[in-house]
């Protein structure tokens, strides 16, 4: 199942069953922490709330120090590790159609079915968006594709495509994400004496 279990410890049958306890975890996770409310997720653009900017900058770098920790240690070998390939043109124009429908819709993709879950009207309609853009996607894939497929970079990080050391790049990373939380600290108390007082 993963790099820390010994080949046999988890038969192969349970990756599934595995995946959704997981799955449920992972969204009953989301739903304590407020993550299905469309007004918490979009308060990051509107300056009133940057819980989510906080929980993915963190969940991001304990990641990336713990997989390169757990290298240097030999428990996991970094470089099997599954490189999702770079299409520069699918990911800028895709980040740009999300971005919009994450203002627009208060929720992304993962917090709306959370939203579902619990039977939030606005997460429904989300969702329902949703299904008819994939509709649309694949159905005119034909004429998307050389989009889709435009400027395939390969299987690469930031690693590879500035050649640094990974170490200097988590650290200015950690350093980043520090930053970005004490000036959303900044911008929400702005905000909110602007707003509520």
């Amino acid at each position: 199942m993963g790099p820390l279990l010994p080949n046999g410890f988890i038969p192969f049958e349970w990756d599934s069953i595995i995946a959704i306890i997981i799955g449920i975890a992972f969204g009953f996770v989301l739903e304590s922490s407020g993550f299905s409310s469309s007004r918490k997720l979009a308060g990051v653009f509107y300056g009133y709330d940057f819980a989510v900017l906080k929980v993915f900058f963190t969940a991001a770098a304990v990641s990336v120090i713990g997989i390169y920790y757990m290298d240097y240690l030999g428990y996991l070998d970094i470089t099997q590790l599954y490189i999702h390939p770079t299409y520069l043109w699918g990911a800028i124009i895709g980040g740009v159609i999300m971005g919009v429908g994450f203002v627009a819709g208060g929720f992304c993709p993962g917090t709306s079915l959370c939203a579902v879950a619990i039977g939030k009207l606005d997460a429904w309609v989300y969702v329902f968006g949703i299904m008819i853009g994939v509709f649309l996607f694949s159905e005119l894939f034909p004429l998307f594709e050389p989009i889709y497929d435009g400027y395939f970079l390969g299987n690469i990080t930031l690693i590879d495509s500035f050649g640094w050391n990974p170490y200097w790049i988590i650290f200015i990373f950690a350093i980043i994400a520090v930053v970005s939380f004490v000036i959303a600290d900044i911008i929400r108390k702005r905000v909110k004496k602007v707003f509520y007082e």
